[in-house]
């Protein structure tokens, strides 16, 4: 009798308790039903890159091998982006994790190759006077002259307080000491020469010339249009126009016609007019000729020949202006359009003759 009582105390506690659980428990699921709660599983199934720092489509960390922190190694962040590879193995891979790019200088003259460590970083640029006809292309414009200036520029000025930069490759100055030197004797007298070195300025320009390749021009002119120098012949690059040569007259020793011939375009060369006991104006600097054998200077009925007087010699065939062909100046020119506007004067509009390469202007 005894047993059976502490038998039935047994079952009816064990009914109890079965019954609390199952209330418990069914407690438990309506409230998760009823306020959308989800458990700290389902927070991180549901976001795994807060979770375990991946996104929804990476793996999970491996935490034998990386344990739990984003950050690498010291030793590996501190040098990593900087150092190079210890071996040249990684070289030409294609991976461009491996391969630092060369600084994007904006001058191609003056990047260093990725592939050549040792290349200079400094560039071989010709000399502000250098008169050769290597190309100078890729050295001065840029996609955006207005806001690029190159570091041998930069080194130019600031060994020339005075030089005025207009765009990167154009500039003017007074003239040096080198250039004193150079000019004088030849286009600059030594004696008798009326204008003052300090009224002429130094142009260093770029232009296209006839095999469209960029070459570094220099030329001499009056001080007060040295910025419409600059401002011109910047137009005149822009505008991909075609000049030969742009050198110092000095350079044909001071001979206005071997440098007609050769069809160079000149400034300041301290000299009478063709024919004349006139001075001309390319001795005060205010002067300029433009292509000159395709745009000859011609003399109707010169008097000491009584004929047409056509220089220089060979540019006969461009006398006649009702002809087609290149570099021909005319009002519809890109050049004429631009000297005209910066105020000079055409000598393709005279009247007793007719100097077509011939630009200047009154002070």
């Amino acid at each position: 009798m005894q047993k059976r009582t502490i038998s039935h105390k047994v079952q009816k506690i064990s009914g109890t308790f079965v019954f609390l659980l199952l209330f418990v428990l069914l407690c438990a699921f309506f409230a998760q039903y009823l306020t959308g709660a989800e458990t700290l599983q389902d927070y991180a199934d549901n976001n795994p890159e807060l979770a375990y720092g991946r996104s929804e489509t990476e793996e999970p960390p491996d935490t034998e091998l990386t344990g739990t922190s984003d950050a690498p190694p010291a030793s590996e962040s501190s040098t990593a982006a900087d150092s190079p590879p210890a071996t040249d193995s990684s070289a030409g891979t294609g991976n461009p994790q491996t391969q630092k790019p060369a600084a994007d200088t904006g001058n191609p003259q003056i990047q260093k190759s990725a592939a050549d460590p040792n290349a200079p970083e400094t560039p071989d640029m010709p000399s502000a006077y250098n008169t050769s006809e290597e190309s100078a292309a890729g050295s001065g414009v840029g996609t955006d002259p207005q806001t690029r200036q190159s570091d041998w520029e930069k080194e130019e000025m600031s060994m020339n307080p005075e030089r005025t930069t207009y765009q990167d490759g154009f500039y003017y100055e007074p003239l040096s000491d080198e250039v004193k030197e150079r000019i004088t004797g030849i286009s600059y007298p030594e004696s008798g020469c009326t204008v003052p070195y300090e009224d002429l300025h130094y142009v260093g320009l770029l232009y296209v010339d006839f095999n469209g390749e960029t070459q570094t021009g220099e030329l001499i002119c009056n001080k007060a249009i040295a910025q419409d120098m600059v401002e011109i012949f910047y137009e005149l690059y822009l505008n991909d126009y075609r000049i030969e040569r742009i050198r110092l007259i000095d350079e044909y020793g001071g001979d206005d016609t071997l440098s007609m011939e050769d069809n160079n375009t000149s400034c300041f060369n301290y000299r009478v007019v063709d024919g004349t006991d006139s001075l001309s104006k390319h001795a005060l600097g205010c002067a300029i000729d433009i292509n000159p054998f395709y745009n000859p200077y011609v003399v109707f009925n010169r008097p000491t020949q009584g004929e047409t007087y056509i220089s220089p010699k060979g540019s006969e065939i461009y006398a006649d202006r009702s002809r087609s062909f290149p570099y021909k100046i005319d009002e519809n020119d890109l050049c004429y359009r631009l000297f005209t506007a910066h105020g000079f004067t055409w000598g393709g509009n005279w009247n007793s003759s007719k100097d077509y390469q011939h630009f200047q202007i009154v002070l």
